[in-house]
């Protein structure tokens, strides 16, 4: 068993965009750009916002946060979006998810402007996307894409199963895996909680990719020798022997299934920090006009 180690992966790209950045400032005068909108106190939206703005603050990117309150309306937040739609010296713009119910994520999802959806979430993105055309792919998958070439992970003809159907992850991760480039070129199956036979199909992957949201969901008996696990799952739990108060688990039983894989995610280590690398990535590529010029 080896690490796929989201860590050593990240760090190393994160140099690589800290020169670009430092190049565009250079050239344009000004710092690439993320705005983010946190609504509420959700303690695990909270904990990645902090993520992703200290590490634009890493790479030299300028990273701007707006909070609203739970009781803030619809109308309000669309405006706010549209505001920032207009404002030129914006890359990207993220809405942390989840938000409270009565906020459409779909009508904030299409509200912003698919040229700094750095998330990847808006229907154009997806669209082109499954047509192979460039465009902001959603931060996760693009993390877990770059981790697999780190690695030189062979896809070519493998049979990747996805366990969960999010349009988050496990959606555009099962269309990323199954396009005709590398990383890709598998045979994908999408599975789900309705899926049957389920420990069967995953049995037979030999490239698992866990987003289901379910602690330790995958056990060693779902997954064969030699396979590569990879696990999404950031499910976090009350803990009173960690400081900051809760401990993070995987969709999969890390101690009994990393006997059996040949590369596999820790959590936390893993996906989590390669997410935020796309979301730089991503960032990064609107600030110098490479997607939609």
């Amino acid at each position: 068993m080896q690490l796929l180690d989201g860590k050593f992966v990240s760090e190393k790209l994160k140099q690589e965009i800290t020169a670009e950045a430092a190049g565009i400032l250079a050239v344009k005068g000004r710092k690439p750009h993320l705005v983010a909108i946190l609504v509420g106190h959700d303690g695990g939206s909270e904990t990645y916002v902090a993520s992703k703005m200290k590490n634009c603050e890493k790479v030299g990117f300028k990273s701007t946060l707006y909070r609203y309150e739970e009781t803030v309306t619809e109308a309000e937040l669309l405006n706010k979006i549209d505001e920032i739609n207009k404002d030129e010296e914006t890359d990207g713009l993220i809405v942390q998810l989840p938000l409270p119910k009565h906020i459409d994520p779909e009508k904030v999802t299409e509200k912003i402007d698919y040229r700094k959806d750095v998330d990847g979430f808006h229907p154009v993105n997806l669209g082109r996307m499954m047509r192979n055309l460039p465009c902001y792919i959603p931060a996760t998958p693009y993390g877990i894409l770059m981790m697999l070439e780190e690695y030189k992970i062979e896809t070519s003809g493998k049979h990747c199963v996805v366990v969960g159907r999010s349009n988050i992850v496990g959606s555009p991760m099962s269309v990323l895996m199954s396009r005709n480039t590398y990383p890709g070129n598998c045979t994908v199956t999408l599975t789900h909680s309705k899926t049957r036979n389920l420990e069967e199909i995953v049995r037979s992957a030999d490239i698992v990719v866990a987003a289901i949201g379910k602690k330790n969901f995958i056990n060693a008996d779902m997954v064969k020798e030699g396979a590569v696990v990879i696990d999404v799952g950031m499910n976090r739990e009350i803990s009173s022997v960690t400081k900051s108060g809760y401990k993070l688990y995987g969709d999969v039983d890390f101690e009994n299934v990393a006997p059996k894989a040949s590369w596999i995610t820790p959590v936390p280590g893993g996906v989590g920090l390669m997410t935020i690398t796309g979301l730089l990535k991503n960032t990064l590529a609107s600030a110098k006009g490479e997607i939609y010029r």
